[in-house]
């Protein structure tokens, strides 16, 4: 495989991991952990399964088709592929809301700087990464280097809490307790929403379409994966050694708690740095991919994609300057967000047996079902939820 190519599958892959690791990733990683203590490891497990299933299935349909979500779901039904986008639109802009004030956040741990001008400064960096002439490469190195970043600073504060490791991988595999709401809200947070389909349309951008392709595809799937597993287990023992050892944690600020208590007097600063390298990636991945949704619809939005981006982060930071964190727009859209995953997914089920959009492609029989199962077993999750 070509150099280039190997970076685009790469660059795909992180910036989907990188815009599943945001504020409420670390959040509710640490909050679960204390909850679950050492059988979190097993919630863990069971949705990169169900997370890796999600994720072959959308990337491997998306990439042989050559054609965006949206316009499969216009070419099986009319109109559809306006819902999904409408769907993923209004909760990557909502979340992305959040995100800005993650950044804020992160820059006045680290810095002192008012909250305000820490967000403003970080959309500013987020906005002139799409104005790079390649605009594609700069995000993916960015995505990159970021996510890199978060696993080494999360691999420091996991080794400094000391945490029970055996006790940790034992019940990872066979667990004490289970929760299904911690596993809904995992695999939301890992594949929901615009999430699942950041690295698919990244490839398509790039050109990485076909039924050839699906070996590279399936890697950079699985990598992107893997890499949000990596830095949800090892916040995961970072907090266990913390809760374990039996420090309180402040349910205010559980995830800079874990920082400060493992890492001493620096660790509110570590904590700023993760917090912001984690919510600037998921602007760039939030705005990108939510874009990406509407841009096939006209001309004038594919030849104008890239100043749509930039008023995406635009609004998504005049709504946090202006209106502050609008609590209960996010918990309805988090909630809708957990429903849309299952949405799409059948969306995309159903267009990989219809000849006419995806030509003579067999999808997997396996993936297919596997695929179903995870509808329902998502459908289930979410009907307990309410």
């Amino acid at each position: 495989m070509p150099k280039s190519s190997s970076k685009t599958l790469l660059g795909a892959a992180f910036l989907m991991a990188t815009s599943a690791v945001g504020p409420g990733f670390l959040t509710q990683t640490t909050v679960f952990t204390q909850q679950l203590t050492t059988s979190f490891g097993f919630i863990i497990l069971i949705s990169v399964i169900i997370d890796l299933c999600v994720q072959y299935n959308i990337w491997q349909i998306v990439t042989v088709s050559g054609k965006r979500a949206q316009d499969l779901a216009n070419g099986l039904l009319p109109g559809l592929g306006y819902l999904l986008a409408f769907l993923i639109v209004i909760g990557g802009l909502a979340f992305n809301i959040g995100n800005v004030a993650g950044a804020g956040l992160g820059i006045e741990a680290m810095t002192g700087v008012p909250v305000h001008i820490g967000a403003l400064g970080s959309a500013a960096m987020a906005i002139g990464i799409f104005l790079f002439k390649e605009a594609g490469k700069a995000m993916d190195s960015f995505s990159k280097i970021l996510g890199l970043l978060m696993i080494i600073l999360i691999l420091y504060v996991a080794f400094t809490s000391h945490p029970p490791l055996l006790s940790a991988v034992h019940h990872t595999f066979i667990p004490e307790q289970f929760d299904a709401i911690a596993t809904l809200t995992l695999v939301g947070g890992t594949v929901g929403g615009y999430i699942s389909f950041a690295g698919a349309h990244r490839l398509l951008d790039s050109g990485v379409t076909g039924e050839a392709a699906l070996p590279a595809v399936n890697k950079s799937a699985s990598t992107g994966i893997l890499v949000t597993a990596t830095i949800r287990y090892l916040l995961f023992l970072a907090t266990l050694g913390i809760v374990m050892s039996g420090v309180a944690i402040n349910p205010d600020n559980p995830t800079a708690s874990v920082f400060e208590s493992a890492a001493g007097s620096i660790g509110r600063q570590m904590f700023g740095l993760m917090i912001w390298c984690a919510a600037i990636t998921s602007v760039v991945g939030a705005a990108y991919t939510s874009v990406s949704f509407v841009r096939s619809f006209h001309p004038v939005l594919e030849k104008y994609h890239t100043y749509l981006t930039i008023a995406f982060i635009l609004v998504s930071t005049l709504v946090f300057l202006f209106v502050g964190k609008p609590v209960s727009i996010l918990i309805f859209v988090g909630t809708l967000n957990g429903f849309v995953l299952p949405i799409a997914l059948s969306i995309l089920l159903v267009v990989s047996r219809k000849s006419r959009l995806m030509g003579n492609y067999k999808h997997s029989v396996l993936l297919q079902v596997a695929g179903w199962a995870v509808v329902l077993i998502l459908i289930a999750m979410g009907i307990n939820l309410f």
